[in-house]
């Protein structure tokens, strides 16, 4: 009987004293960390956006925004993602490279676009980065590379240009780690198969640009960045699901072909 007593008394004092110590948690400053976080998430996107197209055109075509914007719409409503948080910039730059930036702005240069020889191959880049954005990795990358101090700095205005320019350089420029690729590869198959589109272009797209690895010109920067394609290639295919044969294509043929003449009216492109 006294051994009850004692191990009810020690469940008594436990409980009290995890009651008291979460009584002493301050639980506004939390929510005042995570909304701290938040502002400066979004200040950081609107400054390196604003910095990217300083001296580059966006393209508001609207034979080339609305097809973008359309496969978005599909990828997002399949796959529950939310639409409005994906903020997409189609930049007119023959590089052939798409990057995130914090609070979901997209980057797609048209370079990427025009080098694609369908739009599978597009939308599986697409949604590689869709993919970096949703498992936040843009922001961990950004901590580890340039640490949160100075992005607090930058999202204050307290950092200089040279700064800023870095930063976005490492966004735009520089892959990320090895698992954290890879994981955004194999998010961004799980939303082309939900959304019924089909993996292996995207694959194919890697195995086709890893010819490019060993002699990578400036242009080809989403190569360069991204390296071991052929074996990112590979556990593509093994892990996408190989039966389900009920593919179908965003954007009609039409469509697709009217999108890259477009781009192509508006500069010296690689494939032009």
């Amino acid at each position: 009987m006294k051994k009850v007593v004692l191990q009810a008394s020690i469940l008594i004092l436990l409980f009290l004293g995890s009651w008291f110590a979460l009584r002493q948690i301050e639980w506004m400053n939390i929510f005042e960390v995570e909304k701290a976080k938040d502002n400066t998430q979004e200040s950081l996107g609107e400054l390196f956006l604003e910095t990217y197209t300083q001296a580059k055109n966006q393209n508001f075509n609207s034979q080339v925004v609305e097809p973008i914007n359309s496969i978005i719409d599909h990828i997002a409503k399949a796959n529950a993602i939310d639409r409005e948080y994906i903020k997409v910039h189609i930049i007119e730059k023959d590089e052939v490279n798409a990057f995130a930036l914090p609070n979901g702005h997209l980057i797609i240069n048209s370079g990427l676009i025009l080098n694609c020889d369908n739009q599978e191959e597009m939308i599986g880049v697409i949604c590689h980065e869709i993919a970096h954005i949703e498992l936040d990795h843009v922001m961990k990358k950004l901590v580890k590379e340039i640490g949160l101090s100075v992005m607090i700095s930058m999202a204050t205005g307290n950092s200089g240009g040279d700064v800023i320019k870095e930063s976005l350089r490492v966004l735009s420029s520089s892959a990320f780690d090895r698992s954290l690729e890879k994981e955004a590869d194999l998010k961004g198959v799980d939303y082309l198969v939900t959304a019924k589109v089909d993996p292996e272009p995207f694959a194919e797209f890697l195995y086709k640009i890893s010819n490019t690895e060993t002699a990578a010109t400036q242009y080809f920067n989403w190569v360069s960045t991204h390296p071991a394609s052929k074996e990112r290639a590979t556990y593509i295919i093994e892990y996408h699901d190989k039966g389900f044969k009920d593919y179908q294509s965003i954007l009609t043929t039409e469509t697709w072909e009217k999108l890259k003449e477009e781009l192509a009216k508006t500069g010296n492109h690689l494939d032009n």
